[in-house]
């Protein structure tokens, strides 16, 4: 088995879209160890993040994090251990288009 630590996943989405950070591989699990937001704006926003099992559709059962606030030129690091399964999605939503996420963590295949 090969563990690969790597950057899973870097998006600025569009303003109020869900839009996948990161979707596991086929044949491979994946921890994700961290999730950043960044905020590269003044102005004060929220963000969504959301895990989808096998990809489904969006639900409120998946949200871990929903219209959280973030304030003006701040970043938040969230320290999660989320562990995944081949398809398993993380999404994310910003209502803003200034923020910027980050997925960092390991997959095994």
């Amino acid at each position: 088995m090969a563990v690969i630590r790597k950057v899973l996943g870097q998006l600025n989405p569009n303003i109020t879209t869900l839009t996948d950070l990161y979707t596991v591989p086929t044949a491979t699990s994946a921890v994700v160890s961290t999730i950043t937001i960044c905020n590269r704006s003044a102005t004060s926003t929220s963000f969504r993040i959301s895990v989808a099992i096998a990809g489904t559709a969006d639900n409120a059962i998946q949200y871990i994090a929903y219209d959280a606030p973030i304030d003006g030129n701040d970043t938040i690091s969230l320290t999660l251990g989320i562990t995944l399964a081949a398809t398993d999605k993380i999404r994310v939503y910003a209502t803003l288009a200034t923020l910027t996420f980050n997925a960092f963590g390991m997959e095994v295949a």
